[in-house]
């Protein structure tokens, strides 16, 4: 996920497409294949083989690129200020679900021509009810899920329910926990656990969250936001924060719970720039990226799983089986609370998560 929480850019070099701000403006005859594509995207986020099938399928050029977080995409899309047009070079861009918030707010996406995505019958209806953008108007969903503790059953003599379960483990415990340092991820274990909104912006709330982090890094390994997996497997932590998809559950001594505080709601989506000029070619891939074969890979391989019903309904018995955050339904997931924009509130964060890594 974006940070684990991923994205997916596609720049495009091709044929000067419609730019306005109308939902009715595109060409739904437009010959895509006088457009092309450069798409970037964490590395694994996607088939290694997706840019050859868009072009046999399509007739679209594609070229993978990669980049490394949505703050640094956030920068490039931005970078020429709100209203759309200073031209990135990206026609779309897989970002988490408050950043594509943000790029909304900011007049720098484009509506989602519906009409130019059939595929969008595929998703659960759950998806239409996303807090940052209900009813789909300018993001469409790629991956969802959710944050928990992952935790090995052998070397955890009491299963953990709570997040104070991990912000203060017990004395057999320390420094056999991790936590993760992407900001509205490291700040989530204590806002839950002190009973506050994951999009709080009060500053009393999160300076109660500092306090219980500061003193919860005491007792950490270390923070980890992409390898946890692998310190639980070689039993070098006994106990993770960690995104139910990166959770190594095929492993039968490691399961994953969501605290009795609750949640969040994490989805990493896709949008199409304003500027962009292959914006027929954009909305082709997105829908291509919905059609079931193609869509059930991210949840095969990422083991993330997609809003997409046909998709879901198509993977590998043993590959549900065997990984339970899986078998989480969309109406388990919409109990969590959706990570929002937080507008320029997220200076706080930002300074929150430097304070506590910074303090001792």
């Amino acid at each position: 996920m974006a940070a684990g929480l991923a994205l997916f850019l596609v720049t495009g070099c091709g044929e000067e497409g419609s730019r306005s701000n109308g939902p009715d403006a595109l060409d739904p005859k437009a010959d895509i294949t006088k457009q092309s594509l450069t798409v970037s995207i964490w590395d694994g986020y996607s088939p290694e083989d997706l840019p050859a099938r868009v072009k046999d399928d399509l007739g679209v050029p594609v070229k993978i690129a990669h980049h490394a977080t949505n703050e640094e995409i956030m920068a490039k899309l931005t970078a020429g200020g709100a209203g759309g047009d200073s031209d990135s070079g990206i026609d779309v861009a897989f970002v988490s679900g408050q950043y594509a918030q943000a790029l909304n707010e900011a007049g720098l996406l484009e509506p989602i021509h519906a009409d130019l995505i059939p595929n969008l019958k595929n998703l659960y209806p759950e998806a239409q009810k996303l807090a940052y953008d209900k009813g789909n108007t300018f993001s469409v969903p790629y991956t969802w899920g959710t944050t928990g503790i992952c935790y090995r059953t052998d070397l955890v003599k009491q299963p953990p329910t709570s997040w104070n379960d991990l912000l203060n483990p017990p004395p057999a415990l320390k420094k056999k926990v991790t936590m993760m340092t992407t900001e509205r991820w490291l700040a989530l274990p204590a806002l839950k656990a002190l009973g506050h909104s994951v999009n709080t912006t009060s500053d009393q709330e999160l300076d109660a969250a500092r306090t219980l982090l500061l003193k919860a890094k005491k007792n950490l390994l270390a923070y980890d936001d992409t390898t946890f997996g692998d310190r639980l497997t070689k039993g070098e932590s006994a106990m993770a924060e960690a995104w139910d998809g990166w959770c190594p559950t095929s492993d039968p001594k490691i399961e994953f719970t969501v605290p009795k505080e609750g949640s969040d709601l994490w989805v990493d989506t896709m949008v199409v720039l304003k500027s962009s000029k292959n914006k027929e070619a954009a909305h082709a891939l997105i829908n291509y990226i919905l059609d079931p074969e193609i869509h059930s890979w991210a949840a095969e391989n990422i083991l993330y799983k997609v809003p997409n019903k046909a998709a879901m309904e198509q993977l590998d018995p043993k590959v549900l089986e065997a990984n339970a955050p899986l078998r989480m339904t969309p109406a388990e997931l919409l109990k969590g609370e959706s990570i929002v924009d937080v507008g320029e509130a997220a200076t706080k964060y930002t300074r929150l998560s430097t304070e506590v890594a910074a303090g001792s």
